[in-house]
């Protein structure tokens, strides 16, 4: 019997209903003596008059009260109106695990505190005699208190009647418990219930293993296209380890599941307190040495990587581990390269939310940029119809369609298909999805703009803060929340390491924005850790920090998980890399090495000049004895300018920080040599006599992006491009005098 809103039963008011199962339909209601709002459970009218279904519904009641914990849902009351059985308890607000996986896998950390959770309450409730016998996604609600364990309208008390447990496979009809039949859900059971043998707890420790299982991967253990089938893979086969499915799943954390997994009970664990204990290590302390891991601890135990790979130059990599009661190892780098499409050069990558696949923007051989979407257990990419231009992909949270900028708009595509439809006009410069179907947007300056799911006019949600010089607020990340998110702050106009540059976390419930560290590339966040870029001009070093995304605290050391990733020259401040929730990174990685050559008129090599190495932008001097190149510097992460005596072979450095020097123009008598600098804002045009000796001179001072070109026959005068401030459109040619002319 449906119960309408407004039905009574005793004190309680039914409100609305929550859902259904195997045992009885669930309600929320308020309880009008104490103004509470509780979830009532009530047993459907045709199965009242079944004497077994009652006595089960019953000791469902005893089984729940008997327990008391704060991950099992609490029962406050038992009662019978008009024929009517039920069950008043505690109301939950969240969504069940099935639900949560619907989106995918968990990211490893979150994924280890809900096991322990789970584990935990079957503890407390094997420690009272009683065994759920129905542990499944669907029984588990996730709650901002944590896991709560749902429903053991299953439970048995231990020393019952086994004769309940099963009579038969032949006549079960449902995945669900049937009447005389097998109690439990299929794909969760253990071969022991299958075959109607009795249940004790390891049972529950085989469905906790296959529930493990799919949080941590995202797909269930066992699998058939018949219930036959199924029963035969749980019976006979074993899953996939979960390595193959998430790399970044530790080792040790496979042991757990492969042990709760075991076909027969003596195998498995023999308790969930010991399963609980095992969890919490692996949460605390990381995994065997070289392997992955979800937590990275200080840089002097010097963690593990285990990662998947993007695109041409992208290189992924996962989190170090530690070692436990172990001497320390070195680390192995599990690293590998995703091709791109033949002719098609990468501009950006980013991994969808349960990193299986890559969304890229890349050019081809004829100038064509366009989204293209890579799974990584492929060997092809496919073209995104209707995305010619996109840039800055970013994902839906559920992963099936992609938001992009192209023709000065905002834009998302359905991977199943269909033109993509418009959202905005804007030039935008960074992107991200909300759980809610918001989205957030930046462009080239001011803040991080909010979109509602519908569409229409987009608001500001944070606001810019001129006495810090903030002209634009960019790159926005959701936290795992789904509400908050962080974005960089920062000054376009200026120079690109202005020491206000910083990332900070917004709200779009209107929170006051909160400071974190300072930056001058984009942030992101991913299983306890807050992802920021350090370095500057060709590529930066990726760090990971650890970061309480509740409290917003950093805490402990950063550690270096890759240096030289690519820094995207189009945008300020944006470095091509990605996380999934899932822990998963991909990123470009910058590894420019270059050789210095000599070639005569007719194309033909005739010598060489130095070793290999980051070298770029040679300028041969006048007279044709010197050659001035820029030099990317790993150890400052600069760019600086050296000289090299062609004649001699010999090197010397022209230009320090702080800051990048670059692009040397030589005088007309070989004599100075002008050049750009950031030292002060994005670029200022300074000269420096080639010997070293004498004043270096500032030709230019002012809040602009300057570039020299050339100089005047007499050495007087310097011709330089103006750039537009945080653009890159050249606006202007001005010729500048030097000082004393």
């Amino acid at each position: 019997m449906t119960l309408t809103p407004a039905t009574r039963l005793g004190p309680y008011e039914i409100l609305a209903p929550i859902g259904a199962g195997g045992m009885g339909e669930v309600y929320r209601a308020k309880d009008t003596r104490l103004e509470r709002t509780v979830a009532i459970k009530v047993l459907p009218e045709h199965l009242v008059k079944n004497p077994e279904l009652r006595r089960r519904f019953e000791r469902e009641a005893k089984t729940i009260s008997s327990l008391s914990h704060p991950n099992i849902c609490t029962l406050h009351d038992l009662g019978q109106v008009d024929g009517i059985d039920y069950l008043v308890m505690e109301h939950l607000e969240g969504e069940t695990l099935e639900q949560r996986l619907r989106r995918g896998p968990l990211p490893i950390g979150p994924a280890l505190r809900h096991a322990v959770e789970i584990a935990d309450a079957l503890d407390r409730a094997h420690r009272h005699g009683v065994v759920h016998r129905d542990l499944k996604p669907g029984n588990v609600m996730l709650t901002k208190s944590g896991a709560k364990l749902l429903d053991f309208g299953l439970a048995k008390l231990a020393g019952s009647d086994p004769a309940d447990a099963v009579s038969s496979l032949a006549t079960a009809e449902k995945p669900l418990t049937e009447e005389g039949t097998l109690l439990g859900t299929f794909q969760y059971m253990a071969p022991e219930q299958l075959e109607g043998k009795e249940a004790d707890a390891r049972a529950d420790l085989f469905a906790f293993g296959a529930v493990l299982h799919e949080m941590v991967t995202g797909r269930k253990a066992f699998e058939g296209k018949s219930k036959a089938s199924l029963i035969t893979a749980i019976m006979g086969s074993e899953p996939a380890p979960l390595t193959t499915l998430a790399p970044m799943a530790p080792p040790a954390l496979e042991r757990v599941v492969r042990t709760c997994l075991a076909k027969e009970p003596d195998e498995r664990w023999q308790s969930a307190h010991d399963v609980a204990a095992e969890l919490r290590w692996i949460a605390e302390a990381g995994s065997q040495a070289g392997a992955p891991a979800p937590v990275v601890s200080r840089r002097k135990n010097r963690e593990r990587v285990a990662w998947v790979t993007a695109g041409l130059a992208l290189v992924a990599a996962g989190w170090l581990g530690l070692t436990r009661a172990r001497p320390a190892a070195s680390p192995v780098a599990l690293r590998t390269n995703i091709l791109l499409p033949e002719n098609v050069r990468l501009n950006n990558a980013v991994l969808s939310p349960d990193g299986s696949r890559l969304v890229f923007s890349g050019i081809d051989a004829a100038g064509t940029t366009r989204l293209w979407v890579r799974p990584l257990d492929s060997y092809s990419a496919t073209p995104l119809a209707g995305t010619d231009g996109g840039r800055l992909p970013f994902w839906s949270p559920d992963g099936q369609s992609v938001g992009f900028f192209a023709d000065n708009k905002l834009k998302r595509v359905a991977l199943t298909g269909g033109a993509p439809i418009i959202l905005h006009d804007v030039d935008g410069v960074g992107g991200a999805w909300a759980p809610s179907g918001e989205i957030l947007f930046t462009a080239a300056t001011g803040p991080v703009l909010r979109l509602a799911p519908g569409g229409g006019k987009a608001e500001p949600v944070t606001s810019l803060d001129a006495s810090r010089s903030e002209t634009a607020h960019r790159y926005p990340f959701f936290l795992p929340d789904g509400r908050r998110f962080l974005y960089l702050a920062l000054n376009v106009s200026g120079n690109s390491r202005d020491p206000a540059n910083r990332i900070w976390v917004g709200s779009l419930d209107g929170e006051p924005a909160k400071p974190l560290v300072p930056a001058n590339f984009n942030a992101q966040y991913a299983d306890g850790h807050l992802l920021i870029v350090r370095g500057g001009d060709l590529g930066g070093s990726l760090l990971a920090q650890p970061f309480d995304a509740n409290r917003l605290e950093t805490r402990g050391e950063p550690v270096t998980l890759a240096d030289q990733i690519g820094l995207y020259g189009e945008y300020l401040g944006f470095a091509s890399y990605s996380v999934s929730a899932n822990g998963t990174l991909a990123y470009d990685a910058f590894r420019l090495v270059t050789r210095l050559e000599w070639f005569d008129r007719a194309g033909k090599k005739t010598g060489d000049f130095g070793e290999p190495g980051p070298h770029f932008a040679p300028r041969i001097s006048p007279d044709g004895r010197h050659v001035a190149f820029d030099v990317y510097e790993t150890g400052t992460q600069t760019t600086q300018i050296w000289v090299g005596d062609l004649a001699r072979g010999v090197r010397t450095r022209l230009t320090s920080g702080p800051g990048s020097n670059v692009g040397a123009v030589w005088s007309p008598d070989g004599s100075r040599i002008a050049f750009q600098s950031d030292r002060k804002h994005q670029a200022d045009v300074y000269v420096r006599p080639v010997t070293g000796a004498g004043a270096e001179e500032a030709v230019t001072d002012e809040d602009r992006q300057r570039i020299p070109v050339d100089w005047s026959r007499d050495g007087r005068f310097l011709t330089i491009f103006d750039r537009e401030g945080g653009g890159n459109r050249l606006i202007q040619l001005s010729t500048i005098p030097l000082s004393g002319d």
